[in-house]
């Protein structure tokens, strides 16, 4: 019955999306072609700007505090990425909630893992696992990596041993749930590590040009374009982020990737 009861939770998040209301196309009041969202320190693109994408996503941690969820959907936010873990030891304390709170609005949602050069990727992936259900309907892991100013952890290992960890980190935790993990990261941290070699679907942090500019030749399914946006239902500043396709390309890309 466990089971059944899951198929049908993640068979409803994708009937959700795929006949959620189809925002107007083109450039909106506010970030995102839907106009209930907002930037509090608007960017201005020079060569091209998230605004016309149909499919717009947060990611959150402890840190938004209070969320009414209902809100945040009903706003035409369409996923969320929930901070889970952090190193080996670290669970963010709001997560369980999050993650409850947002399956119960039918927004898509995901994990993420805040990498910690002092641990190892075996370690890390096991703190992952521990902590993060393997939910039918969930969206695939996220690695978090990126440069920290971490006092407890300063090094900056090399480029090798950065891309081997991770790589065994994406290894591990994709056997778990069954999907490979997206890897979310940073402008320096791409070109530092010359992360494009490695086999994974990216995540790109760009918030003063497209990422095409920023990771030349790089594909993405999503581009994290401003950390200062407004979703009602969010008290402050909130990372927001595009989606790379079209409302059809959504639909499908969960029906592949979701996790089962």
């Amino acid at each position: 019955m466990r089971i059944f009861t899951k198929f049908l939770l993640g068979l409803m998040l994708v009937l959700a999306v795929a006949c959620a209301r189809t925002p107007a196309r083109g450039p909106a009041p506010g970030p995102g072609a839907n106009p209930q969202l907002g930037d509090s320190q608007p960017h201005p693109w020079s060569s091209g700007h998230p605004y016309g994408h149909d499919v717009h996503g947060i990611d959150i941690s402890r840190w938004q505090g209070d969320i009414d969820w209902n809100r945040v959907r009903g706003s035409g936010i369409s996923f969320a990425f929930i901070k889970s873990t952090e190193g080996g030891d670290h669970i963010d304390p709001n997560f369980r909630r999050y993650w409850n709170e947002a399956a119960q609005a039918r927004i898509p949602r995901g994990a993420y893992h805040y990498y910690y050069f002092c641990r190892s990727g075996a370690e890390q992936a096991q703190w992952f696992i521990r902590n993060v259900p393997r939910e039918i309907g969930s969206l695939p892991p996220v690695l978090d990596i990126e440069w920290t100013n971490s006092k407890t952890c300063p090094r900056r290992p090399p480029p090798s041993e950065v891309k081997r960890e991770a790589s065994i980190f994406m290894d591990i935790v994709g056997r778990h749930y069954g999907q490979r993990p997206i890897i979310y990261t940073t402008v320096d941290f791409y070109r530092d590590n010359q992360l494009g070699d490695m086999r994974a679907e990216f995540w790109l942090r760009s918030v003063a040009d497209h990422p095409r500019v920023r990771y030349p030749g790089q594909r993405w399914a999503f581009w994290q374009y401003t950390g200062t946006g407004i979703v009602p239902g969010i008290q402050g500043n909130v990372d927001l982020n595009a989606f790379a396709g079209t409302r059809s390309d959504w639909a499908r890309w969960l029906q592949t990737r979701l996790t089962r």
